[in-house]
């Protein structure tokens, strides 16, 4: 396995590893100008092939959750891994989180780069169809990490990938990302409908966040409803309806850090963006010198909605066929205030 690093003008440096892609470190100033790496995860990237968290990965060849782990494409069905009870997470036990990518470094005018490839089999994990898969990292010059994912494929199948880095935007050892301030760029979300025995998973229903504890419309602290968003153990893991038009790169989400002065601004061209604070750490992971307890980092997934294949009115977001590129573009802009 190979370590890469990238660092632009202003002195950001990224970490990333050909290992699913993952990003192991991000340097970024805050408002005197001192750097921190604001990203969760290990020193040592042996430590990612064990259990994590999908820290910094990209995830393929399907994001989020499949119910029952069973796809049913053009009349035939597939049964794919199920890991997450009787779902399927993440792309399942080996997802391209897990497998080593061919990378490639360039140097282009916005900043440096670096470009990742990967096939996908038929049959993997039960998938239909031999993917080609793409993921490249752009530093820019700009302030700007700029991820660009792309997949084709020989056959009739399903693409949902998704970038899964815990941010935590005072330092990746720093704590809670309670006081974090959260503006989401979202009107309504996908509520998840509770499945005998196993996780909750979408299943169709779409609603306003006006009113609830999910309605981030205006800028407001992480931990402000964070235990009234209920679940077990309780917090935000849910896919937000992303203003605008889907295959436009738009405004996603704001998130900053009163402390340190460091702000990100998410931009994206896809449906819907999961928000994930972090609930599930309970300070069994240890990375980079720090221990990550519960609410230590969040993730910020833009995504076709979850459990797409199994709701008519979202399986055409996540079908593609041969001739047609999955593109997934995100613009993640660090600057302060």
């Amino acid at each position: 396995m190979q370590l890469f690093t990238l660092i632009n003008k202003n002195g950001l440096r990224l970490k990333v590893s050909d290992y699913g892609t993952i990003i192991m470190e991000l340097h970024v100033p805050d408002r005197n100008g001192a750097f921190a790496d604001v990203v969760l995860g290990h020193e040592d990237i042996a430590k990612y092939t064990n259990a994590t968290p999908y820290f910094g990965a990209t995830i393929g060849r399907v994001a989020n959750r499949i119910e029952g782990a069973v796809l049913d494409l053009d009349g035939e069905r597939h049964q794919l891994y199920a890991n997450n009870g009787p779902h399927h997470l993440h792309g399942g036990k080996r997802g391209w989180d897990k497998v080593q990518w061919a990378a490639e470094l360039r140097e282009a005018p916005r900043g440096p780069e670096i470009h990742f490839s990967y096939t996908s089999p038929d049959g993997e994990e039960g998938y239909p169809g031999t993917v080609q898969a793409h993921t490249s990292y752009a530093l820019t010059h700009d302030d700007e990490l700029v991820i660009t994912m792309r997949a084709t494929t020989d056959r009739p199948t399903v693409v949902n990938m998704a970038h899964h880095t815990y941010w935590n935007l005072g330092g990746h050892g720093s704590g809670s990302i309670e006081d974090h301030e959260l503006l989401l760029h979202a009107d309504l979300y996908t509520p998840s409908a509770p499945v005998p025995n196993a996780d909750p998973v979408p299943r169709g229903a779409v609603e306003p966040v006006a009113g609830t504890p999910f309605d981030f419309r205006v800028e407001k602290r992480i931990g402000q409803d964070l235990r009234a968003a209920g679940g077990s153990p309780p917090g935000f893991d849910h896919n937000w309806v992303v203003r605008g038009e889907a295959d436009q790169l738009r405004p996603v989400a704001r998130v900053r850090d009163p402390k340190s002065g460091r702000v990100l601004e998410l931009s994206g061209n896809q449906p819907g963006v999961q928000f994930y604070a972090g609930k599930f750490l309970d300070g069994s992971l240890h990375g980079k010198g720090a221990t990550y307890e519960q609410y230590a980092g969040l993730c910020l997934e833009t995504q076709k909605f979850p459990n797409a294949v199994n709701v008519p009115a979202w399986r055409d977001q996540v079908q593609l066929v041969p001739g047609q590129t999955y593109e997934h573009v995100m613009v993640h802009r660090f600057r302060v205030e």
